[in-house]
C-alpha cells in the first residue's frame, strides 16, 4: 500500500509542493546523490522506480542540519551508494515525495543544449535589424560626427531588455569560449563556436574603423516597455567609446582568433581580422586609459540622456589583465606579458562582468602559462568552497551566508564557484573539487530552500514569469526555455513583495521582479560553461 501511495503521488508531482528537495534533472551514476527534506525526520526513506512503482532502495535518514538564516531544520537523505540507472522518486513515510529525477549518464546534456539554444532565442536581428543606428553625441568624432548613421546588426539582447552592451557580451563570449578551450573534445563545441560567432561579428561592427576604439553599447535612451521588438520606436544609438569596452573587446577577439584559426577556411581568415581588431582596440586603450564609462557624467553633458544599463566601472586593471593574457597567449609578444605582470591581481576572484581578471587566469591555466603562485591561489579559494559544503544545510558551498545572495547570485556566485572548482580539479586531480562543483549545480537545479529549479522550462518546478520582454510578448504561454534567472536577492531593488525575506528565500516568480527573476546572457554563459564542464568530465562522449 505504501508503494502504491508513493507512485500515485509521484504521478501528480507537478501539481503539489514537495518537502524533499532534489536535483530535479538528476544525478550521475557515480556522483554523490543527496536530497534534503524540510523539517526533522528520523525514519527511513525509499527510492521508488517510477516505471514499476516498486521500491528499489531504502536507507535511514541522515544528519539534521540547521538553517543559518532561521529556526528551520532540515534532514539529509543520502543515497550515493545507489547506482542503478532509471527514473525515481523519493518516498518518506509513504506520504512525502520528491520531484521525479533521473539517475544515469548524460544527465546534464539536455541542460547544456537548452542553455546554448537560449542564446539563439536571444538573437536581436529578427526584432532589431540595427541597420540604422545613430552615433550619439558622446561618441562623436571628426570622422563620425553626431548623428552619423552606422549599421550594427546581429548580437544578442543583453537581458530582459532589448539593448546590446559590449562589456557584458564580451564577457559572455569570453566565458563560453573558455569552456570550449578547456574541454576541446566536447561534441557541442562546433555549434557553440558558431553561435558565439554571431555575437562576435556584431561586436566587430561596434569598433570605430578610424581609430580602433569600441563603443560602450548600442541602446535606446530609455528601456522599452513590455512590448514586442517590432513595436519598439525609440531611436537606437552607439554611445561613448570606453576603455573597459575596448579592452574586453580586445580580450575576447584575441581569444576568439586563437580558437577559430584552428578551424581553417573562412574561419582562419576571420580569425586574422579578429586579431587585427583586437590589437587596434588595445592600442586605442593605451592612448585613452582614463576613458571609463560614467553614465551620470555623460548625461550631464550630452543629449539625449541615456538611462539604460550602465555597465560602468571605476578601474580597468582587470580588463588590462584579461586583454594582455589573451593577446600574449595568441601572439607571444612580450609587451603583453609585461602588462600581465603589471596588472596581475593579488588573489583569485570569481569571474563577473565587473571583474574579468579570472578569465585571464583561466586562459593562462588552460594554455600552461600561469604565473608563479596562481595555481595555489585558485586551490586555496576552492578549498574554502568545498569546506563550506561540509555540514551545510543544502550540502553546498554556496548559500550559507547572507552575502551569498544578491542580484545575479546564482550565476556570479553559485555557477562561478562551480566553474572555478572544475579548473581546480583539472589542475590538481582532486575529486573533492569536482564533487563540490556538482553540489553547486544541485543547488541551481532544485536542492535549495525554495524548491525551484532556477532554469526556465527545466525540472518539475521552474520559473514561469521571468522579467523578460521577449518571453512576455511572444504570444506563446510561459517562458522561453533554458534561461538561468538571477535568484534570491534580499536587497529587493525592484520593490516587489516577496513571499519570504529570508536571504535564501527572497525570490518572487513574478514578471515585475527584475531583482530576483530577470535573465541575462552573462548568467547563461556561466550556466552553459558549468553544464559543459560537468557533463564532459563525467562522459566526454555525450
Amino acid at each position: 500500500m505504501r508503494t502504491l501511495i508513493c507512485l500515485l503521488l509521484a504521478l501528480f508531482a507537478g501539481s503539489r509542493e514537495h518537502s524533499v528537495r532534489v536535483n530535479q534533472l538528476g544525478y550521475y551514476l557515480l556522483q554523490e546523490k543527496v536530497a534534503v527534506m524540510e523539517g526533522v525526520y528520523a525514519g527511513a526513506f525509499e527510492l521508488v522506480d517510477t516505471q514499476t512503482g516498486k521500491p528499489v532502495y531504502s536507507a535511514p535518514a541522515g544528519e539534521i542540519r540547521n538553517s543559518p538564516f532561521s529556526e528551520k531544520q532540515r534532514t539529509i537523505l543520502d543515497f550515493s551508494s545507489f547506482r542503478e540507472p532509471g527514473n525515481y522518486v523519493i518516498c518518506v513515510n509513504g506520504t512525502e515525495v520528491s520531484p521525479h529525477f533521473v539517475i544515469g549518464q548524460g544527465v546534464l546534456n539536455h541542460l547544456a543544449d537548452a542553455a546554448l539554444d537560449a542564446f539563439i532565442l536571444h538573437r536581436s536581428t529578427p526584432g532589431h535589424p540595427d541597420t540604422h543606428v545613430l552615433v550619439h553625441a558622446s561618441a562623436a568624432t571628426e570622422s563620425r560626427p553626431e548623428g552619423t548613421v552606422i549599421s550594427s546588426p546581429g548580437g544578442w539582447y543583453d537581458a530582459g531588455d532589448y539593448n546590446k552592451y559590449i562589456v557584458n557580451s564580451a564577457f559572455t563570449t569570453g566565458l563560453v569560449l573558455a569552456a570550449c578551450e578547456q574541454y576541446p573534445g566536447n561534441k557541442r563545441n562546433k555549434a557553440i563556436l558558431d553561435e558565439m560567432l554571431y555575437n562576435l561579428k556584431w561586436s566587430m561592427t561596434m569598433q570605430d574603423p578610424n581609430d580602433g576604439g569600441v563603443y560602450h553599447k548600442l541602446t535606446t535612451p530609455n528601456f522599452e516597455g513590455f512590448i514586442k521588438p517590432s513595436e519598439c520606436r525609440q531611436t537606437r544609438y552607439v554611445v561613448q567609446k570606453s576603455v573597459t569596452a575596448s579592452l574586453d573587446f580586445a580580450a575576447s577577439m584575441a581569444q576568439a582568433s586563437r580558437i577559430y584559426r584552428t578551424m581553417g577556411g573562412e574561419y582562419f581568415r576571420l580569425a586574422a581580422k579578429m586579431l587585427e581588431a583586437s590589437k587596434k582596440a588595445y592600442t586605442w586603450s593605451l592612448n585613452n586609459p582614463n576613458a571609463l564609462y560614467n553614465q551620470f557624467a555623460l548625461n550631464g553633458r550630452y543629449k539625449p540622456g541615456i538611462n539604460t544599463g550602465a555597465y560602468g566601472d571605476f578601474s580597468a586593471a582587470d580588463e588590462w589583465f584579461w586583454a594582455a593574457c589573451e593577446l600574449f597567449i595568441t601572439t607571444g609578444e612580450p609587451l603583453y606579458y609585461d602588462k600581465i605582470l603589471e596588472c596581475k591581481p593579488d588573489s583569485f576572484r570569481l569571474p563577473v562582468w565587473g571583474n574579468v581578471a579570472a578569465l585571464g587566469s583561466f586562459a593562462l591555466f588552460t594554455n600552461n602559462k600561469a604565473l608563479s603562485g596562481m595555481k595555489e591561489e585558485l586551490l586555496s579559494f576552492c578549498d574554502s568552497i568545498a569546506a563550506a559544503a561540509s555540514g551545510s544545510v543544502f550540502a553546498c558551498g554556496f548559500g550559507n551566508k547572507t552575502r551569498d545572495f544578491y542580484w545575479g547570485c546564482l550565476s556570479e556566485s553559485c555557477c562561478g564557484q562551480g566553474i572555478a572548482l572544475l579548473y581546480a580539479y583539472r589542475l590538481s586531480g582532486n575529486e573533492s573539487y569536482r564533487t563540490a562543483a556538482h553540489q553547486n549545480m544541485d543547488y541551481i537545479l532544485g536542492r535549495n530552500s525554495t524548491g525551484y529549479c532556477y532554469v526556465t522550462g527545466m525540472g518539475s518546478k521552474s520559473p514561469v514569469n521571468p522579467h523578460h520582454r521577449l518571453a512576455a510578448t511572444d504570444d506563446i504561454p510561459g517562458p522561453l526555455k533554458g534561461f538561468l534567472i538571477g535568484g534570491p536577492n534580499p536587497a529587493r531593488q525592484d520593490g516587489c513583495e516577496y513571499p519570504s525575506l529570508l536571504p535564501d528565500e527572497s525570490y518572487a516568480d513574478i514578471i515585475e521582479s527584475y531583482a530576483s527573476n530577470e535573465i541575462a546572457i552573462n548568467w547563461n554563459a556561466s550556466l552553459l560553461h558549468l553544464a559543459l564542464g560537468l557533463s564532459y568530465l563525467q562522459d566526454p562522449g555525450t
